[in-house]
């Protein structure tokens, strides 16, 4: 008689040691640089990677700390569970999208992920969604995982975000006299608990200025944004949500403007968290690819 799992004992489980690809700077000094779409005979990138044998805790199944005792000031993450489906997932709704179309991902599950930061982000009073993109763990889908340690965001990026997406220049200084952050919301689309390709995030009080470089994105249209790889330190610490399901989210925080200040009230430890998506070894060789949708936001106050 054959024997089959549930996929719940599918999903590997417990502390890992995965390779994660960290940044290694170029050879010759120069400024680290990407080329997005770059025409024939025009390299990518400058910079290479270093990849490491990294320990990874599993948040779900951990001791040590609880999933709700991460928090943005502290770990430039938090963890939400218990999540009500989106409208997005409802037919009815949807018009069968599921997903598919930002049209209908803008009309129904943007205003649900402006309500979510708001109600879970403490003296936030304003939130700017900019984009979002879906992952899919498939040859032919134009977006996979990415398996490079990396945060999203630099603080020059952030403030041109502000610019760029305020109703005015005037708004966008204002703005930009107060808190501001950028916080990108992560969930699966999955319909079981993932299997492969999870998601691995530092806490961002044990990652050091020093080891964050930022590093240029050059368009084609002459827009030159920057994001920031990162080199590895033995003090940084990983964690992972093993099996994240629909009902759950993760908020990474790229960027916080009260990072780095010293006055009473802004005690926010680091403000970024370096992120990656990686293969476990345990998982299986036919497991259900990884599919995730992350919705980028501009959060302001208090």
């Amino acid at each position: 008689m054959a024997i089959t799992t549930s996929a719940e004992d599918r999903v590997p489980r417990g502390d890992v040691v995965a390779p994660l690809n960290f940044y290694a700077p170029p050879s010759d000094g120069s400024t680290p640089l990407q080329n997005i779409d770059p025409p024939p005979g025009v390299p990518e990138r400058n910079f290479s990677y270093e990849t490491l044998p990294i320990t990874i805790h599993d948040i779900r199944t951990s001791s040590d700390r609880d999933p709700s005792s991460f928090t943005l000031d502290n770990d430039a993450f938090q963890i939400l569970q218990g999540l009500p489906p989106s409208a997005e997932e409802d037919p009815a709704k949807n018009g069968g999208s599921n997903f598919t179309s930002d049209a209908s991902i803008s009309q129904l599950y943007y205003p649900e992920v402006t309500s979510l930061l708001l109600q879970n982000i403490p003296g936030s009073n304003k939130v700017i969604i900019f984009d979002h993109t879906i992952r899919r763990t498939t040859p032919s889908a134009p977006r996979g995982p990415v398996q490079r340690v990396h945060i999203d965001q630099t603080a020059f990026s952030a403030a041109q975000r502000v610019r760029r997406h305020a109703s005015s220049p005037e708004e966008a200084e204002r703005l930009l006299q107060g808190r501001y952050r950028i916080v990108n919301v992560w969930r699966p689309l999955n319909k079981g608990p993932v299997e492969s390709f999870p998601l691995a995030f530092a806490s961002s009080q044990t990652v050091n200025d020093k080891d964050i470089v930022p590093v240029e994105h050059r368009y084609n249209n002459g827009y030159t944004g920057q994001t920031a790889g990162v080199k590895h330190d033995e003090g940084q610490k990983w964690y992972f949500l093993s099996g994240m399901t629909g009902d759950e989210r993760i908020l990474l925080e790229c960027f916080d403007s009260w990072a780095g200040k010293e006055e009473e009230g802004k005690k926010v430890k680091g403000g970024r968290v370096p992120h990656t998506a990686f293969e476990d070894p345990r998982q299986r060789a036919d497991a259900e690819g990884r599919e995730s949708i992350e919705v980028r936001a501009l959060v302001f106050g208090p």
